[in-house]
Formats: structure tokens, C-alpha cells, sequence
């Protein structure tokens, strides 16, 4: 199954594919390609055989299907030969500076250093004069000339890939990575081509595609002014200069090589995103554009009216959410019912991968689009359903209503702003208070977080604060416009033991004072027993079992939840067995039939592999996904 799940999804041309522009651009600058290629073989006539007698003579002529130009020369045979003078010189200047360019930086990056100074202070120098006049220079030493031209222009753009490539390479070699190279043993030329090159080829690749065109423009350019390619030899931008004189009697001399100019540089320029966006992870889905600010929301039916819970602040009702990559679909939540009271703590447990983050991060539409899009159910804040509700009333309800608190806090906040910035940004997004009055209030969360020194701290980067601290700042964040409803994603997976349970009993103080409604997410029994009221387990996209922490851990109905409890090792009793989960989940794109967890169920029977696997009630709102539920009591521990 692997195996063809690996060859279902789609290949980089397929990518490049699904972009109509890139695809465009890419027919455009084949055809020219292909043309100018075959210009030996093509039945032309000679583009340097003058004929003073067919001179200037129009489109469309007998013989002359683009005209001539002022020596009577055939417009067409010269565009072909002259767009195949130009493709090599572009393509050549290209390779010459980012070969150049590219090793300059990459040995400035990594090296560091009197070598870094003295190679970057050199592209400095480079640079300081501008580009074009440098060019014209260089051709005037060297005398004009095609040849003199191709390195006129590669080196006036080896400035351009060195500093490009030279600050990707010094991040690159400050990695574990490149530092785990060097313990193993290997030399600075191992390390440099073998571990920092191939990170930054995409990067060159990306650059050089969006160069050729402008390469070709600047060897145009020399070429107009006479210090390109000489007479009689024909390239695009000789062939727009010796048309420049006759504009206005025959304009079809200058507008030819100007469209064929503009129709080459436009194909790869086109190219050349396709390419830089198949190269993005971002865009693995073959979309024209990144991920936009709110998921879409693709509802296929709508119920016409919806019975909320009146106990619950926030009701998600038959939620789906899926990924479309390719001719795949992948249903990371397939029917998700969520209840969170106010003053509650609901804990959404599960393996990585069930959809738990999926479906918390749908309720305020933060899945990225695309490739994700919401297909089915509702999510009533109140009264309100969100997945109807506008762009602009979601902004407002983000951070207001219903705040989000991250697994890794360095990642969250922004590493160019001090704490206190965020923190009054975050305030002053959704309150009509001062600045002086947004710091204050900024210094006041801090305080109920606990942190000390709170206005000094205010004035701290992310960097400067330690795991607990930062993730501190993150709940601040979540609070400082009393929202209903805090969505917690594993906000304690990246911190120590000491820190997870001042962080657990943070969160539990702060919800009970403030009657906040908590969607807990976390794969740890240990911590469900800590601070939530009640449990969902989720498995393949759907809620498998829901009931109180207490009915979950004293007697699990599904054999999943057992199996998770039983993953949980136990204070003090050091001959408990702890008991793996054999194989792994499916894959949602290729859900089983039946029950999904069947395929790693010790009591799995043949009709837990067919049909649609009901959710059971226990009691009121105790509720299982199991045909053959686990009848006898367990006497678990509190974990």
C-alpha cells in the first residue's frame, strides 16, 4: 500500500503541470527552443545574403513570410537564427555566473570569517558601480563582440547568486547537521559539497530560472547599441537596433525581433515561477497560489436547522475536513463531534496523525488552503455558525472569542519583536486601548502567568526566555482579550516534566477563574488525568470513544483506548507491563472498510470489516465507535 500511495501522488511535472501558467510558458519557450535548434536543417534561406532589390519589403510577401529588413535580408530566417544567438548566450551567461556566484557564496557562507569579509567586501566592490555601465565597461576594454558581451554580462550578475547563495550557506552551516559532518570526520570540501550544496541547489536552480530572461535582455541591450553581436551576424537585440532607424517607414524591422524578445523572456520568466513553486513544500499541491488567510469552506449540504447544545459554548457538529493532492483525497477528519462547556477542559486524544490539530485548527478555518477545505458539518460558537460566518467576522472572533495556544512557542512568536510588542499587538487587535494602556494590561498577563519581573520582561526577545517561559507568553497571548474558548495543542509536548505540570496547573487555575471552555489536544494519558473534565479519542479522522476522565480511564469501552492507557507507564508500579499498539494507522486517503482500527484490533471480527461503524451510547454522554466493546470494568490507576 505504500508503495502506491508513493506513486499515486503527483510527480514534479505533474506539478508544473497543474500551473497553466508555467505550463504556457514552458509549450512558448519549447517551441522557441525546438525551433532554433533545427534553424541548420530548416529549409531557410541564408539570414546574411543581402538583396538590396527585395529591401524592405512587408509582411506576408511571396518567399518572405515576415518581410525584409534594409539590406533585403529574410526577417524570419534572421529571427530563428538570431533567437538561436540569443538563447545560447543567455543560457551560457547564466551558467558562467551562477557557477561563479554560487561557489563564491557558498565559501564565503560557510567559511566565515577573513574569508567571508574579504570575499563578500570583493561582490561589494562589484556591486557599488551599476550594473549596465560595468557591462559597458568591461565590453569597451574588451572590445564589442558577442563573445565579449557573454562575459560582460555573466560577470555582472555573479554578484547577484554570491550574496543570494552566501546567506542561505552561513544559516546552513550553523545546523546540527553540518556540525554532526564535521564529528564524523569529514573534510571542509566533503562537508561543503556534500551536506551544504544540496540544500541550497534548489535555490540556484530557482535563481537561474528567473535569470535567463533577464541575461537575454541585457545581451540585447549591448547587442542594440552595437557592442553585441557584430554585422553581419544577426541576434534579437542587433536585429531591433539596425530597425531602430526605420521605425516609422517599416516598423515590422523593430517590432518582429521585439516580439520575439518579449514572447521568450515572458515563456521563461513564466517557467521560471512554475519552477521556484514546485520547489516550495508549500505548493506540493500544484496550486497557483500559497495558502490563503481562512481555510474554504466547500460544504456539500447544509442543515437546515441545527439543534445546538445549550450547555456547550462551542458545538462541533459532523465536521469533515479534507486534503486534495493530486487524484487523491485525504479525509483527516471524516464526522467529528466536539462539545466544550464553559469552565470546561475537553480532551482530544489520540496518536500523531488521527486529525486531532486538523480538527481544531478547521473550527477557526487555519488549515491551509490549499490543499485543505472543510466538505461537511457546522462549528457553532454560541449561536453562530462559524464555517458561514464571513472573512472579516472570523478575523474578529480570532484571538477575541477564540484563541489558540501552539505546541512549540518558539515558533509562534516572532523572533524580530520583544514580547511585550506581540503581547500589545494581540491586545490592541480586538481593544480600542492606548499603547501605554495596552502595555500595562500586556505587564498585568504576565503577572497572572506568572512570570517575574513581568515589566522588564516585556522588553525580552523570544530568544532571550527559556521553553516554559515563551510558552507562558503564548497563554498570556490566548487570554489577553478574555476569550471564550482556548484551543490548546499539545502546549506542553516541548517542555520538561517540571515545567509541563506548572504549565497543566497554569492552564486549570486560569480556566476555573475566568469560566474559559478549553479544547485540550495531546496524545498523553498522564495529562488528560491532569486537567481535563472529559475525553473524545480519536483515530483515522473520527471520535472512537467520549465519556468523563474518569469512566475513560476506570473502564475504556474501545479497545484503542485501552491500548493508549495501557501505553501510559505508571508512578510506582514498576513491574506494570506497558503495551505497544502493533502496526500503524491507515493511511486517510485509503481508509479500510469498517472499522479502522480493525487491522490492529486484538477482537477485531469479520463485521468490524465492513459497513459504517455506528457510535454506541453508554449514558448520557458516554458513547463508543465498537461493535464488540470491552464489557468487563478495569481497575486502572489514575495516571
Amino acid at each position: 500500500m505504500a508503495d502506491k500511495q508513493t506513486k499515486s501522488r503527483p510527480s514534479t511535472f505533474r506539478l508544473l503541470l497543474n500551473n497553466q501558467l508555467a505550463t504556457a510558458g514552458l509549450v512558448l519557450f519549447s517551441l522557441i527552443v525546438v525551433i532554433a535548434l533545427l534553424a541548420p536543417v530548416l529549409p531557410l534561406p541564408d539570414p546574411d545574403l543581402t538583396a538590396p532589390a527585395d529591401r524592405l519589403l512587408p509582411v506576408g510577401t511571396a518567399g518572405h513570410l515576415l518581410g525584409t529588413d534594409a539590406l533585403g535580408r529574410d526577417l524570419f530566417s534572421r529571427l530563428i537564427w538570431g533567437a538561436r544567438v540569443s538563447l545560447a548566450v543567455g543560457i551560457s551567461a547564466t551558467l558562467i555566473a551562477a557557477f561563479f556566484g554560487s561557489l563564491i557564496g557558498l565559501v564565503a557562507g560557510y567559511a566565515g570569517g577573513k574569508t567571508d569579509t574579504l570575499l563578500m567586501r570583493g561582490i561589494d566592490m562589484v556591486m557599488a558601480f551599476p550594473y549596465i555601465l560595468l557591462a559597458l565597461a568591461i565590453v569597451a576594454v574588451l572590445g564589442p563582440g558577442l563573445l565579449n558581451a557573454l562575459y560582460a554580462i555573466a560577470v555582472v550578475n555573479i554578484p547577484f547568486f554570491a550574496r543570494n547563495i552566501r546567506g542561505i550557506a552561513l544559516g546552513l552551516s550553523r545546523r546540527e547537521f553540518v556540525d554532526a559532518a564535521r564529528l564524523s570526520g569529514k573534510s571542509h570540501v566533503q562537508i561543503l559539497f556534500g551536506e551544504v550544496l544540496p540544500n541550497v541547489l534548489p535555490v540556484i536552480i530557482i535563481t537561474m530560472s528567473t535569470t535567463i530572461g533577464w541575461m537575454i535582455l541585457e545581451t540585447a541591450g549591448l547587442s542594440f547599441l552595437g557592442l553585441g553581436a557584430q554585422p553581419p551576424q544577426a541576434d534579437l537585440g542587433s536585429m531591433l537596433g539596425e530597425g531602430r532607424k526605420i521605425l516609422f517607414t517599416s516598423p515590422h524591422v523593430s517590432v518582429v525581433p521585439g516580439l520575439m524578445i518579449f514572447v521568450l523572456v515572458m515563456s521563461i520568466n513564466l517557467l521560471g515561477d512554475g519552477v521556484r513553486d514546485i520547489l516550495d513544500p508549500r505548493l506540493k499541491s500544484g496550486s497557483l497560489t500559497r495558502p490563503v488567510p481562512r481555510t474554504a469552506v466547500r460544504r456539500e449540504t447544509v442543515p437546515e436547522t441545527i439543534e445546538r447544545d445549550p450547555d456547550a459554548i462551542l458545538d462541533v457538529q459532523g465536521l469533515r475536513t479534507e486534503f486534495r493532492i493530486g487524484p487523491d483525497v485525504y479525509k483527516a477528519v471524516g464526522g467529528v463531534d466536539l462539545k466544550v462547556g464553559k469552565g470546561e477542559c475537553l480532551g482530544l486524544v489520540g496518536e500523531s496523525g488521527s486529525g486531532k490539530s486538523v480538527s481544531a485548527m478547521s473550527i477557526m478555518g487555519l488549515v491551509p488552503t490549499p490543499p485543505g477545505s472543510i466538505v461537511g458539518g457546522v462549528a457553532l460558537l454560541g449561536d453562530e455558525d462559524l464555517f458561514a460566518a464571513s472573512d472579516e467576522r472570523i478575523r474578529q472572533l480570532r484571538g477575541s472569542a477564540v484563541s489558540h495556544v501552539f505546541q512549540d512557542p518558539l515558533s509562534t512568536l516572532h523572533p524580530l519583536f520583544t514580547v511585550g510588542d506581540q503581547l500589545i499587538e494581540a491586545i490592541r487587535a480586538h481593544q480600542p486601548l492606548s499603547y501605554r494602556q495596552a502595555r500595562a494590561r500586556a505587564e498585568e498577563l504576565l503577572k497572572t502567568v506568572r512570570i517575574p519581573n513581568a515589566g522588564s520582561r516585556l522588553d525580552s526577545y523570544p530568544h532571550e526566555m527559556s521553553g516554559g517561559m515563551r510558552q507562558r507568553v503564548c497563554i498570556a497571548m490566548a487570554l489577553a482579550n478574555e476569550a471564550d474558548v482556548i484551543i490548546a495543542d499539545e502546549p506542553t509536548t516541548a517542555l520538561d516534566v517540571t515545567v509541563q505540570a506548572q504549565v497543566l496547573s497554569l492552564l486549570d487555575k486560569l480556566r476555573k477563574e475566568r469560566d474559559t471552555g478549553i479544547l485540550f489536544i495531546t496524545h498523553d494519558f498522564g495529562v488528560v488525568s491532569a486537567i481535563c473534565d472529559r475525553v473524545a479519542v480519536m483515530y483515522a479522522g473520527k471520535i472512537v470513544e467520549t465519556g468523563t476522565t474518569e469512566e475513560i480511564l476506570t473502564a475504556p469501552k474501545h479497545p484503542y483506548t485501552a491500548k493508549l492507557i495501557d501505553c501510559v507507564p505508571v508512578l510506582g508500579e514498576p513491574e506494570r507491563r506497558l503495551d505497544a499498539i502493533e502496526g500503524r494507522p491507515p493511511v486517510v486517503n485509503r481508509l479500510p472498510d469498517g472499522c479502522a482500527f480493525a487491522p490492529r484490533c486484538p477482537r477485531a471480527q469479520a463485521d468490524c470489516r465492513s459497513g459504517e461503524m455506528p457510535m454506541r451510547q453508554f449514558g448520557e454522554r458516554r458513547a463508543a465507535r465498537c461493535l464488540h466493546p470491552l464489557e468487563e470494568e478495569r481497575e486502572v490507576e489514575h495516571v
